[in-house]
């Protein structure tokens, strides 16, 4: 059981980098805030069928909340929603690269955030593993001047993205948290659910007011938004998962394995070679998972 937590937070990673590829595929037709809703969209009819499999399977009821279960759930939806709408933002930016590297700063905000709202603790071994992983991404991210010299807005929506995001993954184990369940399934499973039907209805409502094309685009568009929908649920369920077994920090650390699937698919899809920079930012980000999981025993 102590280990699940590792299980479970790479399959997600693998699960989220299907489903960006899925997205990057929509985002042609439906321009990036079409394609992020996607995942919301239809996404919570999945997460609901997780509900349900676990309510009958348990037999326990669904759980009692409370406000502070809703006040965590909601600032997870939308600080989820707002770190999305900033990381689309630096796709206008000039060095959309850099912004990656301070994106993927994000575990450094989750162990600060986690220690100071919920008291997870931070071992030495920890936050040795959070600072070498993080320089292993942005090692593989920067690339040469193209990096280097990203002005200060792109690195500015980076940072501030990945604060969200971390707030997000506060506010989500926050929720679970809070519900006080003998068990991890049905608190992650049932947070996971109303978080989705949250981001859904925000999002469905602002593209109603904003551009109503876009929404009907996404129903012509139905299959293929289905399939990704259906991925972002999936890896959407384990993160949550591993979220109730540890630290939000333990896990957004380990999640950035995700970098390693993405470049596996770029160098699949593009037949690139992988370079001096990126074998050493690789190394350093398998070295630091690898400390992270022994720091955790």
């Amino acid at each position: 059981m102590s280990h699940l937590w590792v299980l479970f937070t790479v399959i997600a990673a693998a699960g989220q980098t299907a489903r960006n590829t899925m997205q990057r595929e929509l985002t042609a037709s439906l321009g990036a805030v079409g394609a992020t809703h996607v995942r919301f969209l239809f996404g919570f009819p999945f997460a609901l069928l997780f509900l349900t499999a676990v309510y009958f399977f348990e037999g326990n009821g669904l759980p009692a909340t409370s406000g502070i279960f809703w006040l965590w759930t909601v600032i997870g939806a939308l600080c989820q929603i707002g770190g999305t709408a900033l990381m689309l933002m630096t796709m206008t930016e000039r060095s959309f690269v850099v912004t990656t590297a301070y994106l993927k700063t994000e575990p450094l905000f989750v162990a600060a955030l986690g220690l100071f709202f919920l008291h997870d603790p931070i071992t030495p071994g920890m936050a040795a593993a959070i600072v070498i992983a993080t320089a292993g991404v942005v090692l593989i991210s920067l690339r040469g001047r193209v990096a280097v010299s990203g002005g200060w807005h792109s690195a500015a929506y980076g940072l501030f993205s990945g604060a969200l995001f971390a707030v997000s993954a506060i506010g989500f184990r926050g929720a679970i948290l809070s519900l006080h369940l003998p068990g991890y399934v049905m608190g992650a499973t049932f947070t996971l659910a109303m978080g989705l039907i949250i981001q859904a209805a925000v999002l469905t409502a602002w593209l109603a007011w904003r551009d109503m094309k876009v929404l009907g685009e996404i129903f012509r568009l139905w299959r293929p938004s289905v399939t990704a929908g259906f991925l972002g649920s999936i890896a959407s369920e384990f993160w949550f998962l591993a979220f109730a077994l540890t630290s939000a920090a333990n896990v957004r650390t380990l999640g950035l394995v995700d970098v390693l699937f993405a470049q596996g698919v770029t160098h699949l899809l593009h037949k690139e070679k992988t370079s001096l920079r990126e074998a050493a930012g690789i190394v350093l980000l398998v070295g630091g998972a690898i400390l992270l999981v022994w720091a955790h025993n």
